[in-house]
């Protein structure tokens, strides 16, 4: 396989370089694509430790160093000492950085059927459509309906219900299961990686165990849009002392942007990192939210549940006439529209 060369970027597409030759994460074009762009290929080969003005942060963008910023007590919460220290990884992604996380108020086998519920409701709204949108019709409905259905959610500010947890003093659920948008994000991502491929979304929602390891395909299918696509791109850290990384030293005291899209694409830690393969032997859970976390749970049930609705509301669902998911976004990141024929 031929192997992408920073400099076989076409000039119209090279990132902007800021002092040192060193490329910005803020450059022009990035937010849209900084895979395209081979903004996290040139970072990892070239400038895997370098400081950028616009964020006001070191980066990192090499798997084992932002392995090292997630695990190691050396570094710690940014802006405050918040997350979890030693060798269990930081929150990630869905989570939120709660430093317990607690359960929601409301249990899970509870929620399971409200979730399960939603999705079928939605589906079915959406199966007698020419043409929908499932990012703008399902994606950002499903977090907000399901916490409301299962009682999670509490009246904002104005009045309306903003699906968020109830909060818990000292931290919690709430922490970790606020933002309904960055499941939304995952969801989108998850369901644009299933339609690509019929025979793999028909095994993983017939529930069939996978090959060699342990959870359901569907599960792994979950895990391995998290770490290809996840929904937050960048966790920020703070060293307490100096520490070596592969580029370098990172000061005392700095702070430190952990390239989370770049580590989970690192073809040193990864075989052909850009493919979608939830079979993969290379698999690693670091790079997504702890197990244990509230939005990680959720996210997963509303990606299991809102994949089995959607196929049972229309069976022949299929991507629109020349359409291909496109996601944009470099802090968050997900697919703008996801354009389908139900049926």
């Amino acid at each position: 396989m031929p192997v992408d060369r920073p400099e076989a970027v076409p000039d119209a597409r090279r990132p902007h370089r800021i002092a040192g030759g060193q490329p910005g994460l803020l450059a022009p074009g990035a937010t849209t694509d900084p895979y395209r762009l081979r903004l996290y290929r040139l970072l990892r080969t070239e400038y895997p430790l370098g400081y950028d003005p616009a964020l006001g942060a070191w980066l990192l963008s090499r798997y084992a160093d932002v392995a090292l910023a997630l695990t190691d007590p050396r570094f710690t919460g940014y802006p405050h000492d918040g997350a979890p220290r030693g060798r269990a990884p930081v929150p990630l992604g869905l989570c939120r950085g709660a430093q317990v996380c607690a359960p929601p108020a409301v249990p899970y086998r509870t929620v399971e059927p409200a979730v399960e519920r939603t999705a079928y409701v939605l589906a079915r709204r959406i199966a007698g459509r020419d043409l929908a949108d499932l990012v703008a019709d399902f994606c950002r409905w499903l977090p907000t309906g399901a916490a409301a259905a299962a009682g999670l959610s509490r009246p904002g500010v104005n009045g309306r219900t903003g699906g968020e947890l109830h909060r818990r003093p000292g931290g919690g659920a709430d922490d970790c299961a606020r933002s309904t948008a960055l499941r939304g994000h995952a969801l989108a991502s998850f369901l644009a990686n299933m339609l690509d491929d019929p025979d793999l979304r028909a095994a993983a929602t017939a529930g069939a165990p996978a090959p060699h390891a342990s959870g359901t395909l569907l599960d792994r299918a979950w895990s391995e849009t998290l770490r290809r696509d996840p929904p937050v791109q960048i966790v920020l850290r703070r060293t307490r002392t100096e520490v070596p990384v592969s580029g370098g030293t990172l000061p005392a005291g700095a702070p430190v942007a952990c390239l989370i899209g770049a580590a989970g694409r690192d073809p040193a830690r990864f075989t052909a990192p850009d493919r979608f393969d939830p079979l993969r032997a290379d698999a690693d859970t670091l790079l997504t939210a702890p197990a244990h976390c509230p939005a990680a749970r959720l996210g997963r049930l509303e990606a299991e549940h809102g994949l089995r609705a959607l196929l049972t509301a229309m069976p022949g669902i299929r991507w629109a006439d020349g359409f291909r998911p496109v996601a944009g976004g470099l802090l968050t990141r997900g697919p703008r529209t996801l354009l389908v024929h139900p049926s």
